[in-house]
C-alpha cells in the first residue's frame, strides 16, 4: 500500500480493509492469514484483526486456516452497477454482436488508468485470467483503453503518460511513452484501436469508442479473439464492421435515452 502522504482526514485502517478485500482473486480465492499479510504489506496481527473484523461483517469466510470472500461483497458494487445504466442499455447490442462474430464482446469503462469491465458476453475462453464484469486491466496497454484514452486531452493524457507503468507484458507491449503517444494519435485518426497481443500472448482485440450525446466518448466495446486462429487482416475485415455497428446502436439508444444514462463515473483523473 501506498506510503505517500495522505489528507487529514484520510482513513488508514479502511484503506487496509479494502486492500485486504482485493488481495482475492480469480488467481487466489483461498488464501491463509501470511498470503494476506504478505500481499497487502501488514503485520500477521494487523492482518488478523481485519480478516476477523470481515468475519464478523460476514465477508470473509474462514475454515481455519484458510480465508475466502463471501458472496456478501458483491453488496460493495451493488450501488454502483445498479446506478449505471449503460452495461443494460448495451447488453443487448453486445449480445447480437457475439451471436454475428461469435467471439467474446466487452464494455468497458476507464476508472482512474485502468479499464473496468461492466458488461461482457463470452463465447469461450481465450485468456488465462478469467474476465468477469469488474475485471481491471491497464488502459494503456488493451484496446478499449485506448479508444477512450486516445479522447482525452492533450494535458490530461501527458499527466497519465507521465505516470503509467509501462513495463513489457509480452514481447510486443509498447513501452515508451513516445511509442504510446504516437499510437494514440493513429487509434484519434482511425476511430478504433488493435491490439496485438501485447496484454497477453496469443490474444487480439480490437475495440471502439462508445460516445455519449454530447460528443464524449463515455466507454469503448471490444472484440477478443485468439491470435492462433484470427490474423489481423481478418480482425479489420470480417470483424470491425460489425463492431462498429454494433457501437453505432448503442449510441443511436444513448441519443434518445439521454446524458444520464450515459454517464459513466470513473473516467476523470485519478484522485
Amino acid at each position: 500500500m501506498s506510503t505517500a502522504a495522505r489528507a487529514p482526514y484520510f482513513v488508514r485502517s479502511f484503506e487496509r480493509g479494502l486492500a485486504v478485500i482485493r488481495s482475492f482473486d480469480a488467481e487466489h480465492p483461498a488464501r491463509t492469514l501470511s498470503e494476506v499479510a504478505r500481499a497487502c504489506d501488514l503485520t500477521r496481527a494487523a492482518a488478523r484483526r481485519l480478516l476477523l473484523t470481515l468475519a464478523d461483517l460476514g465477508y470473509v469466510h474462514s475454515d481455519g486456516r484458510l480465508f475466502r470472500l463471501t458472496p456478501r461483497v458483491l453488496e460493495l458494487g451493488y450501488a454502483y452497477l445498479v446506478g449505471l445504466t449503460l452495461p443494460q442499455l448495451a447488453q443487448p447490442h453486445l449480445e447480437q454482436l457475439v451471436a454475428e462474430v461469435r467471439e467474446s464482446s466487452s464494455l468497458c469503462v476507464l476508472d482512474g488508468d485502468d479499464i473496468v469491465y461492466v458488461a461482457r458476453v463470452p463465447t469461450r475462453r481465450i485468456m488465462s485470467a478469467t474476465i468477469t464484469v469488474g475485471t481491471r486491466f491497464p488502459g494503456h496497454v488493451t484496446s478499449v483503453g485506448r479508444v477512450m484514452l486516445a479522447d482525452l486531452p492533450e494535458e490530461e493524457l501527458e499527466v497519465r503518460l507521465a505516470r503509467a507503468e509501462l513495463r513489457p507484458l509480452t514481447a510486443r507491449t509498447l513501452v515508451t511513452a513516445e511509442a504510446l503517444r504516437a499510437e494514440l494519435g493513429r487509434v484519434r485518426r482511425q476511430g478504433y484501436a488493435l491490439v496485438d497481443q501485447e496484454l497477453e500472448e496469443g490474444l487480439r482485440s480490437v475495440a471502439a469508442p462508445v460516445r455519449g450525446p454530447g460528443g464524449e466518448v463515455v466507454a469503448g466495446v471490444n472484440i477478443a479473439v485468439h491470435a492462433g486462429r484470427t490474423s489481423v487482416e481478418s480482425v479489420h475485415r470480417d470483424l470491425l464492421p460489425p463492431l462498429l455497428a454494433a457501437v453505432a446502436r448503442i449510441e443511436a439508444d444513448l441519443r434518445v435515452t439521454g446524458p444520464a444514462r450515459a454517464a459513466s463515473p470513473g473516467t476523470g483523473t485519478r484522485r
